[in-house]
This record gives C-alpha cells, structure tokens and sequence, in this order.
C-alpha cells in the first residue's frame, strides 16, 4: 500500500513558476516509476513526466517538454514537478501517480494521490 500527497499548487501568472511535491509513505517508494499527470474540466488525464527509479529514464510529453523537469529524491519519499514559463493551458488538476513500471498511459499506475490545483491566468 502506498499513499501519495501533493502539495505546491496554486495560482500562477503566464510566464511564471511553480514547483509541485509529492510525498510518499505507506509503501515502498524505491523501484516504482513515479509520474505526473493532469486533467483540465471536460479532458481526459494526461501524462506530463515520469520518472523510473533510479531516475535514469524520464519521459515529457511534448506540451511540457524543455519547462518542465521532474526529478526524485528516494532518500526522501519525495517526488517533484518544476514547472517554469507556465502557460495558461498548464492550468489543470495535477496528480502523481506510481507504478511498476515506466508507462505514459494513466492506467498503468496503481496509486495516485489526491491532486493539487494549477492555476495560470492572464
């Protein structure tokens, strides 16, 4: 069993930064892949990051590509999303997720926390 909390959303203008957490306990955090994802009003959710875990192989989909970067620490259970030169299309529910194995479709990922809202205006 593994629980995951976000943390580190909130309200951004375009342009600007944003750093995501995600806190792991309960469960094994080494050995899963960890991923980032977000679902906007009427969308499906989507991929943004993972992370193997080892932090040898990484994934972004190409909305994201080259302003985000997700990165992991083990020796703290912790899982991050930066996100830089956010754009209003960012705005989302941002949710992290972990699995067995490094996949980019949400229905490979066995525990997913609770979300945290991104907001970008302007």
């Amino acid at each position: 069993q593994v629980q995951l909390v976000e943390s580190g959303g909130g309200l951004v203008q375009a342009g600007g930064s944003l750093r995501l957490s995600c806190a792991a306990s309960g469960g094994t955090f080494s050995r899963y892949t960890m991923g980032w994802f977000r679902q906007a009003p009427g969308k499906e959710r989507d991929i943004v990051a993972y992370i193997t875990w080892n932090g040898r192989s990484t994934y972004y989909a190409e909305s994201v590509k080259g302003r985000f970067t997700i990165s992991r620490d083990n020796a703290k259970n912790t899982v991050y999303l930066q996100m830089n030169s956010l754009k209003s299309e960012d705005t989302a529910v941002y949710y992290c997720a972990a699995a067995v194995s490094p996949v980019i479709s949400p229905r490979g990922y066995d525990y997913w926390g609770q979300g945290t809202q991104v907001t970008v205006s302007s």
